[in-house]
């Protein structure tokens, strides 16, 4: 996999009081593409961030309806990865790449 690829399967990482929380016990999430399968996300964030990974979990958060001033709009699906790396190895989601 190249590093062109490897930036297309990992749209951004998820920082939020949660994901941080994570972070204590050696995980990182990321929002992935919804097509991205377990073994992509793992050699995409070996490749970028030069780490060990553990294991991939996924989920997948299903759209809501939201309104506004009457307007009703479906907001799409995301996917997301908990990626829990080896012990030793570290990802900081603060600094860019």
């Amino acid at each position: 996999m190249n590093k062109l690829k490897s930036y297309d399967v990992i749209v951004s990482p998820v920082i939020t009081e949660k994901a941080t929380m994570a972070s204590e016990h050696n995980q990182v999430v990321f929002k992935v593409r919804p097509d991205a399968s377990k073994t992509d996300i793992k050699r995409a964030v070996e490749q970028l961030f030069n780490v060990k990974v553990k294991a991939v979990n996924t989920l997948i958060r299903k759209g809501k309806l939201k309104q506004f001033r009457g307007l009703h709009a479906l907001q799409s699906d995301t996917k997301k990865a908990i990626v829990t790396l080896e012990a030793g190895h570290a990802i900081d989601v603060t600094t860019g790449l």
